[in-house]
C-alpha cells in the first residue's frame, strides 16, 4: 500500500524529534499515474508504480482513471489509491456520439484539474488510453511536469498528442522514436516495456518440468494467446497437432487457452495422447505464476502485444508471432515485424498462414540447433529486463 502525503500532528511530532526523519517526509515524492481502457495500459503503469516503491519507499502514488473502468479494479488489487475520473473515447469518424464523449472529456478535464489542485503531484505519468488525455492536460494546465510511456512501435493518439508537452518519453521500441509526434520531445529514451523483474529472473530447473508434467529432455513450445486465449491461435495449434505427431518424442507443448476454449482444446489434447505416449503437454486456461513457463519455454507462439513481446524478449525466447489483425493502428503487427527483423521471431499473419507452414516454422526453430542459438541470441539483445527501475529511476529525476 502506498504511503499517505497527508501530514498530521504525528507526523509533526517525529520530525521535531527527529531530523533526518523530517528531511525523508519533506523530500518524498508525490506522483500521480493515469492509464487504462485496457491491460496493456495498466499493467505498465502498474509495473512503473512498483518500481518507483522499490526505488524510494517513502514515494506517494495515487492513479486516476475511468470510473467503472478495467483501471478501477485492477489498481485497487495492487495495493494503489484509485481515484476515478469521468472518461470515454472518441470515434474514429465524426457521428452525433462526438456529443456525449466531448461533455465527458469535458467533465474528465474538469474533475482532473480538480485532483491536480488536491494532490499536488510532483509529477504525472502517462501510459496511454484515452483516460490519460485529460490527467495530463491538467497537468499541463498546472505546471505540472509529465512524462509518457508508449509500449508498442506505433504511437497511441493520446501519447502522439500529448507528446509536445512531455518532459520525457519512454518508447519501448526504438522504431516508435522516429514517429513525428516526438519531434519536439527533448528527452526520449527507449527503456522497453516495464516488466515485473520475477519474469526474467525465474531460472530454468528440473523441479519446474516436474510441477507441470513435463520433462526436461524435450523442447518446450509455449502456446499463449494472453489471460483470456486467442481463438485463432488455439485453433491453429490445434489443426497443427496431427502434424507434429513425429516430432512428439523430440517436443512437447504448454498451452495457455484462455478460460472459454479450455474444454474443447484439452479434448483435442488428450486425443493426440492416445496416439502417442510419448506426447507430455499441460493445458490450462492461465498460468498464475507464467514466469514458471518462461523459464522453460524454447519457443513462443503468441500474440503481439506490447508487453507479450517485452516478456518474450527479457526471457531470451524465439518466438512465431500471430498477431492480432484489428488492432487500431495495427500496433501488433508493427510490434512482431519490428522484433522479426532483429532475427528475433518469425510473423505469421492471421488468416493467411497454412498449418503446414506453421509446423514448419515451429520445427525449424526448435529443432535446427544453430537457428535456435542465433534467435535466443537476438532476443535477449533486445530484451531490458529492468525497464521498470530504469523509467522508474528517470523520473524521479525529472520530478
Amino acid at each position: 500500500m502506498t504511503t499517505s502525503k497527508h501530514h498530521d500532528t504525528n507526523t509533526s511530532e517525529i520530525g521535531r524529534h527527529d531530523p533526518e526523519a523530517r528531511q525523508q517526509i519533506e523530500t518524498s515524492k508525490n506522483v500521480v499515474i493515469a492509464g487504462g481502457g485496457t491491460g496493456g495500459h495498466i499493467y505498465p503503469a502498474i509495473g512503473i508504480a512498483q518500481a518507483l516503491q522499490r526505488l524510494e519507499t517513502t514515494v506517494d502514488i495515487v492513479f486516476i482513471g475511468g470510473a467503472g473502468k478495467l483501471e478501477s479494479t485492477l489498481v485497487p488489487k495492487h495495493g494503489f489509491r484509485f481515484l476515478p475520473i469521468s472518461v470515454a473515447g472518441f470515434p474514429r469518424r465524426v457521428t452525433l456520439e462526438w456529443f456525449p464523449v466531448i461533455w465527458k472529456a469535458f467533465r474528465g478535464l474538469t474533475q482532473s484539474l480538480q485532483y491536480m489542485t488536491q494532490l499536488k503531484p510532483d509529477i504525472v505519468i502517462g501510459t496511454g488510453g484515452y483516460v490519460s488525455g485529460p490527467v495530463l492536460f491538467a497537468a499541463f494546465l498546472r505546471k505540472i511536469p509529465i512524462v509518457i510511456q508508449e509500449q508498442n512501435a506505433s504511437v497511441g493518439l493520446t501519447n502522439g498528442v500529448l507528446a509536445r508537452w512531455a518532459k520525457a518519453v519512454y518508447l519501448a521500441m526504438a522504431s516508435a522514436s522516429e514517429n513525428k509526434a516526438f519531434r519536439h520531445t527533448k528527452h526520449i529514451e527507449v527503456t522497453g516495456n516495464p516488466i515485473r523483474p520475477a519474469i526474467a529472473e525465474f531460472p530454468r530447473s528440473n523441479e519446474t518440468y516436474k510441477k507441470f508434467g513435463l520433462s526436461p529432455d524435450l523442447k518446450t513450445v509455449f502456446v499463449m494467446g494472453g489471460s483470456q486465449g486467442a481463438s485463432a491461435i488455439n485453433a491453429a495449434v490445434v489443426a497443427a497437432l496431427p502434424h507434429l505427431l513425429k516430432f512428439f518424442g523430440q517436443i512437447q507443448i504448454v498451452h495457455q487457452t484462455g478460460a472459454a476454449e479450455i474444454a474443447t482444446v484439452q479434448s483435442e489434447y488428450e486425443k493426440h495422447t492416445k496416439l502417442d505416449s510419448q506426447f507430455l503437454h499441460c493445458v490450462r486456461p492461465f498460468f498464475d505464476t507464467v514466469e514458471e513457463i518462461y523459464s522453460i519455454a524454447d519457443v513462443m507462439i503468441c500474440r503481439a502485444g506490447g508487453m507479450t513481446v517485452a516478456e518474450v524478449t527479457a526471457c531470451g525466447i524465439p518466438a512465431i508471432f500471430i498477431p492480432l489483425p484489428s488492432q487500431t493502428g495495427n500496433d501488433q503487427v508493427l510490434n512482431a515485424q519490428s522484433i522479426a527483423k532483429e532475427g528475433a521471431a518469425v510473423v505469421l499473419e492471421q488468416g493467411k498462414f497454412t498449418v503446414e507452414t506453421l509446423v514448419e516454422r515451429l520445427t525449424s526453430i526448435l529443432l535446427d540447433v544453430n537457428t535456435h542459438e542465433r534467435m535466443v541470441t537476438a532476443s535477449r539483445a533486445l530484451g531490458k529486463p529492468h525497464a521498470s527501475d530504469d523509467i522508474a529511476k528517470s523520473i524521479l529525476s525529472h520530478a
